[in-house]
């Protein structure tokens, strides 16, 4: 391994969190590999997560305080820096959008959250979960819209999204949402800030994905993969599996549509709406 990334513990309370776990390990006289056999993972993923890369988990943070003989530090740590207004299993995936290099998104029926716009996300948010209090469903369109800020920042990750062409199609909220939807996602594409391809119903099972699929490279870590249901989420590191998913990715692309003829199809449909507006 090379030469340990120190990180400013003030700048993040994930940075806080490696900081200490750096300072515990060593004061133990322990290497990251010989700490990682005894909470069974590997040196490399306790190394990420000194360095801020990847987000301490509660299961692993026990375990570690067993070892260190902390009185439980790390666990009260972890669940600070797990404090987020996104769902519990969705929480370390919005850090690592933000320092992510490219990041690749299959979206099999629902507009990804990175492209949503405000009336968007706030009709999907009110179908899914109905009985939430508008305050709570208010707070998670915020936090989702935030997220979305990295589309628009010309330093942010390159961009790649394959929709399938029933996303297109599934009406959220009134025509005019469906409209405005489109059309954001439209002026993206113009702006160059995000590459589109449409998966075209005419592609039957081939290169279909059947979860919400999110890849993401960065300069300094393994790449990871990220699928989500409607109620859950999980982040994969594996490098077999994230493997497999980019193979499926790939085939998926190569099945769709090209990014103009993609364009085009779009901005059809969203004429469409425009006119039943």
């Amino acid at each position: 391994m090379g030469s340990p990334k120190y990180l400013d513990p003030s700048k993040s309370p994930r940075a806080f969190y490696g900081a200490e776990l750096r300072r515990l390990r060593e004061q133990a006289n322990l290497t990251q590999d010989r700490l990682g056999e005894l909470v069974f993972c590997s040196g490399a993923y306790l190394g990420q997560i000194e360095a801020a890369v990847r987000q301490p988990q509660l299961d692993m943070s026990v375990r570690l305080d067993g070892i260190l003989k902390t009185g439980g530090l790390l666990a009260r740590l972890c669940e600070l820096v797990n404090q987020t207004k996104h769902a519990v299993y969705f929480a370390g995936v919005v850090d690592l959008e933000q320092r992510a290099d490219s990041i690749s998104e299959f979206a099999p029926m629902i507009v990804p959250g990175l492209l949503q716009i405000e009336q968007y996300a706030r009709e999907l948010t009110h179908a899914v979960v109905p009985w939430v209090p508008d305050d709570v469903v208010g707070e998670r369109v915020r936090a989702r819209l935030e997220r979305a800020a990295i589309v628009k920042d010309a330093e942010g990750p390159r961009l790649w999204f394959v929709l399938h062409e029933a996303v297109l199609q599934c009406v959220v909220g009134e025509a005019a949402v469906m409209r405005d939807q489109l059309w954001h996602i439209i002026d993206l594409i113009r702006a160059r800030r995000i590459v589109v391809q449409v998966m075209p119903r005419s592609a039957g099972a081939e290169g279909h994905i059947s979860e919400s699929l999110m890849l993401m490279t960065f300069d300094d870590a393994p790449p990871l993969a990220y699928v989500e249901g409607v109620h859950t989420g999980l982040l994969l590191d594996d490098p077999t599996l994230v493997a497999s998913y980019r193979q499926s990715y790939d085939l998926a692309r190569a099945v769709a549509l090209s990014p103009m003829a993609s364009l085009e199809l779009i901005s059809t449909v969203a004429e469409g709406y425009s006119e039943c507006a």
